[in-house]
Formats: C-alpha cells, structure tokens, sequence
C-alpha cells in the first residue's frame, strides 16, 4: 500500500491542499479522489475545535484515526449523503505541524491523507480591523487593471474574456492591483474593499464574484490564493488593509456541492426537488419581514429562504454543519490572507440566528477586527437592528459591529440634488442626521459615495462637479467610515434610469495596456478630471492625520440661503471649539459666509488654510463664497 513520504507530508496545506482540485490518495490498489476542507488549519486559534469536510465516494462510514502531537479526533458527524464525513479535532495546545489522517473502510482498505496545522504569523489575534481612522476605496477586481494578460482565461473556466461585452469578464486581476498600490497610497487609501476574488465558474456573467463556486481558491483568472497573500503583504507594507467581501446567503449554481450536495437541506428549495411545497422560489426581497412583530413566518421565509437568481442556489445557514462550514471559511481567509476586514454581501438575507454565530466568532478570535455588513434600505431602524449593542424589542442582539449606511447616502443624493427650500435640499441631510439616535452606534457606519451597484455619483449629480465634490467631501468628513469606489475621483460616468452595472462597473481607464487615458498616471484626463482627483487626493490625505475627524466631535448650523455649515472638533463634545469648518453652497454668485454663527466654535483671532486650495484664510471676517462649491477651513492653522 502506497504511504506519504516525509517530502509529501511536509507539503500538506501548501501545494497538496490548496490546489482545492480533489486529493488523490490510496486505498490499496484502487484510487480514490478525496476533497478535504479548510485546505489547513493553524496552531493557537482561540476556538481550537475544527471540524473537516471530507468529500469522496462512499466515505461517510470510515472509521477515522489520526498519528499528531495533541490532537485528538472528538468524533465524527454524518449527512444523508455517504460520499461526505466530517471529522471534528481538538487542537488545543498542539503545536504546528504536518500529520496525517487515516479513513479504514469497513473492508479494512484505508485512505491516508495528509493535513498541516500550520503556525500563526505574530500579532495574527491582535490585528486591526477598519475604523475611523480608514479611507475604503472599492475595487471591482474585473475591472481595475489587467496586470497579466496570460491569465485572462482558463482552460477549466466556462465564461471566456471579451472586454467588449459590457456584462463580460474583461481581464483584471490581482496582479493589476498589486501594480497599481502606488497610485492608491498617493491617493491617500488606507483599505481596499474589493469584490469575491473566489472562483466564480458560471458560463456566463461571472465577473461580479458573487456567485462562487469554490469557497477556498481564488478565480485562476484574477490570481491564486498565494498571490492575494501577496497583494496583502504588499498593501500592508504601504499602509493599506485588504477587506474580503463574503457571501453567506448563497452560492453559484455551478458551485462543486451542486453536483452531490452534502445534505437535503443544504440549500433551499433543491432543483432535483419535485415533492410538494419544494418548487424554486425566489427571494421576495421583503427584509423587514424578519424584525416586523406582525409578520407571518410564510413571509419571513419567503424573504430568507428564496434564492437571488437561478444561477444563484440560496444557502440553508440553519444546518450545523453547513453553519461550521461557512464560519471556518471566513476565519481561513482572514489567517491565509491576512484580512483587516469583511464586507458580508446581502446580510439580512441569511438565517439571523447564523448570523449572530458566524460574527461572534469572528470577532471572539479578533477582537480589534471589523465587519460590515449590506442592509440595502432607506430606512435607519431598519439597519439599526443589525448593529451590535442594539436593544432590540424582539430581543434580537446582533453581534455585527458596522453596516452599509444607505439611508443616509441616499439622503445626500436627494440632498444634493434638489432645490433649496423650507423642506427640501440641504435641510433634509441636516435633519436626517437626527436619526443616528435609532443606532447603538452610528460613527461606527460606512457610508459612501457610491458602489458597484450604485449608478456612478458624478452621473446621479447631473455632471456638476461642484456638487460631485460637495458630495465626496461630505463622506470623507462625516462622523462615519468612509468609502469610495473606484474611478469616482476621476468623474467615471454611467447611465441613471433603473440599474446599469456593466456600465457602472466599467474599466479603470489606464488599467490595460495601450489605453488612451490613464487615471494612474494622468495620461489623458480632462481639466475637470484631473481637477476631481487632485481635490479626492488632497482630502484624503489631509483625513490621515485629522483627530477630529478620525475621532472627533460633529457640530452643524441649520442651512440658511443656500449655505450649509459643519464643523469637525478634536474632542466630542467640542468644549474646546472647532478645527475644521466645512461649508456647502449651492449659490451660483457670491456668498458670504459670517462667522458669527458658530459662536465660540471658532477662534476668530486665528487664520486658517484652505485645505484644497492651500491659501491662508483670516478668521476675523466673513468668507466670501465665489460661488457654488464646498469649502473645507482648517481651523488650527496648522499645516
């Protein structure tokens, strides 16, 4: 009988398992192909259980022994499916170290296979997750920048490239970002949120990433697992976090499990399923009916349970096992890659009573990490619910730390947008912030400008860059995490009427080879566009070392005329005043701003300094607005 040697042990959860293609191993003279997953584990994780699926032909009664330095086999679990068994260890105390598994069939025949519990890098526990410290630039990984042509297709992957085909893979990868780190950190970015970079083999409309079909290996066409390693290390060493966007809710119908699903009730509503009451349903998109005390459980269900598409199986987070599976994945992820944060995609969509499990178990192994999750709905109480600290009458209490703030994005949108009148325009972003007192937190919310399926802001503002910047400065001065998406400093454009994502997500102009314009290096661009980007630069970057608004008090003026005042203070209560006003204006002629009204905020003794423009300004007198635009004063003086 064939056995590892030493060489091959030594490679387990290196080359072995992360190739994720299944694992060819012995059982006498036949050869059987086992799929073993997490691919590795590591030494010293504060919840030392670990549970592996393994995936072969009739397994599931394998008796199962292992030879390792303090692990010990705690038992074994089975599904309705006997192709799968899942082992559960104990590492507690073990050190790292390559081992083997061995499955003995009821014949006696056995299958070894090797495993690596691997050693932690320094500080893993400890790692910083976003905060209000970070500016988040969204990349749609497709779409940034093709870094290496040679992978742009794949002879096991369905969908081909075709950059014409606006729905289309068009070539970018993780070499594309790593290339590109200079212009990010120049731009002042401190985390990179970027769309699945896991396999998506669908046959077509594959290049979004939500549609996964292999939760441990990164899509061949953008990289492999070792290069987002790379990219990681490579962004950190400039200052820049990596934060993953996972998908809980639902799989790709493509996705290995469909073609022998683990269980029954895997996933809801199963294709092969023709018994009464199991046709396919989709998703009804109704999310209040899972905090509302009057609905029905056929409605509650109808929203969690339905898939989002048909090429979209939808999750069943209520079976343990599954429930096991999805946590460790996360947790893999954020060891291997050396994640600062996740973006969870559809949150509300799965089983809450998952969703407090999966994110307390992350952040118990990390306490200093953070997650953000999508509630895509204008209504504040409806996202407050998800928030960790939350009292919710219900009793529901979630263990998620941040969300999407789209009620407030929109609000700016319309804000912005809109005439100024009694109830309209800048006094509907000014009253809209008196709701923060629904959140167990609300400094603790990202907010945005726009995102992968948000029409493109400079678009959405009629093409009024005044407006454009108002808008990229609110964000980027709020009391919340900022986020931005990719090519808004240089003024991307899309359509606005119903949903346009191929459009939206279009290519970072620059990102591929013989471009006529280049955003990296300001090849081509138009006086407005150079004119965004170095305003996005000098903002962000003055953000960096601001204390009062990474971590300081918010104060505003009721709009009067035209004009919206904000002021950013060092400390919370702003005791001891102001250290940068922020002035919207939406006249076209000149505008003069008094002082006064902020009272003792500001030292009128003191000169500041236009941030954007650099000029000094006197505090003494009133500013004078030529016309309509932002105006961001740093109020210390200091530059």
């Amino acid at each position: 009988m064939f056995k590892f040697s030493t060489a091959i042990l030594l490679l387990a959860g290196s080359s072995l398992l992360s190739v994720a293609t299944p694992l060819a191993l012995m059982a006498d003279e036949a050869v059987t192909k086992l799929r073993v997953e997490p691919l590795n584990w590591w030494a010293g994780m504060k919840n030392p259980q670990l549970q592996l699926m393994v995936h072969g032909q009739s397994i599931a009664d394998s008796k199962v022994s292992i030879e390792a330095k303090q692990i010990k086999v705690l038992g074994v679990q089975h599904s309705d499916n006997k192709n799968y068994l899942f082992i559960d260890l104990d590492t507690t105390n073990a050190p790292a170290q390559a081992f083997s598994i061995t499955l003995t069939n009821i014949d006696g025949s056995k299958h070894t296979l090797a495993y690596q519990l691997k050693a932690r890098e320094p500080g893993s526990k400890q790692r910083q997750g976003f905060s209000n410290k970070d500016a988040i630039y969204l990349i749609t990984p497709d779409r940034f920048a093709n870094g290496d042509p040679n992978n742009d297709n794949h002879p096991k992957m369905l969908e081909l490239a075709n950059r014409a085909d606006k729905d289309g893979r068009h070539g970018g990868d993780i070499k594309g970002m790593i290339d590109n780190l200079d212009y990010l950190e120049d731009l002042g970015v401190t985390q990179l949120w970027i769309n699945p970079l896991t396999e998506n083999n669908q046959a077509q409309y594959s290049y979004h990433g939500y549609s996964v079909t292999d939760h441990y290996q990164i899509d061949p066409r953008y990289g492999t697992n070792e290069d987002y390693r790379q990219l990681s290390q490579r962004a950190r060493d400039k200052g820049i976090g990596i934060i993953a966007d996972v998908v809980v809710n639902h799989i790709g119908s493509n996705h290995w499990w469909m073609a022998d699903l683990p269980s029954k009730d895997w996933v809801n509503y199963q294709p092969n399923d023709h018994s009464a009451n199991k046709q396919i349903g989709f998703t009804s998109h109704r999310r209040t009916t899972v905090q509302d005390p009057y609905a029905v459980s056929s409605d509650t269900l109808a929203f969690t349970d339905g898939w989002f598409v048909d090429t979209m199986p939808d999750l069943n987070q209520r079976n343990p096992l599954l429930a096991t599976y999805l946590i460790q994945n996360s947790l893999w992820w954020i060891e291997h890659a050396g994640l600062s944060g996740i973006r969870e995609d559809t949150y509300s969509y799965a089983d809450k009573g998952f969703l407090i499990k999966w994110a307390k178990a992350i952040m118990d192994e990390y306490p200093n990490f953070n997650i953000v999750g999508e509630e895509w709905t204008a209504n504040p109480i409806t996202v407050s619910y998800w928030q960790k600290g939350k009292h919710n009458q219900d009793g529901y209490q979630s263990e998620l730390p941040s969300l999407m703030d789209f009620p407030l994005y929109e609000t700016l949108i319309s804000a912005l947008n809109e005439p100024e009148g009694w109830d309209t325009g800048f006094i509907k972003l000014y009253e809209f912030l008196g709701n923060d007192v629904v959140y167990a937190d609300p400094t603790q919310l990202v907010l945005f400008e726009g995102n992968h399926d948000t029409n493109r802001l400079y678009s959405l503002l009629g093409d009024d860059i005044a407006l454009t910047q108002m808008a990229m400065a609110y964000v980027l001065t709020s009391n919340r995490i900022p986020q931005l998406f990719y090519g808004t400093e240089i003024l991307m454009q899309s359509p606005t009427k119903d949903r346009n994502d191929g459009a939206v997500r279009a290519d970072m102009p620059g990102g591929w080879q013989d471009d006529a314009i280049s955003a990296f290096d300001g090849k081509g661009l138009i006086q407005s566009q150079s004119a965004m980007q170095q305003f996005t630069k000098r903002l962000l970057n003055y953000r960096r070392t601001s204390a009062a608004i990474i971590d300081g008090g918010l104060r505003h003026l009721v709009p009067q005329d035209g004009v919206y005042l904000q002021v950013r203070c060092e400390d919370k209560a702003c005791a001891k005043g102001a250290s940068l006003l922020v002035i919207y204006n939406k006249n076209e002629t000149s505008t003069e701003v008094d002082l006064a009204r902020l009272g003792e905020l500001v030292n009128t003794s003191a000169t500041g300094y236009n941030i954007i423009t650099q000029a000094p300004q006197p505090l003494d007198q009133a500013i004078v607005l030529a016309g309509k635009g932002v105006t961001l004063i740093d109020l210390t003086g200091k530059r």
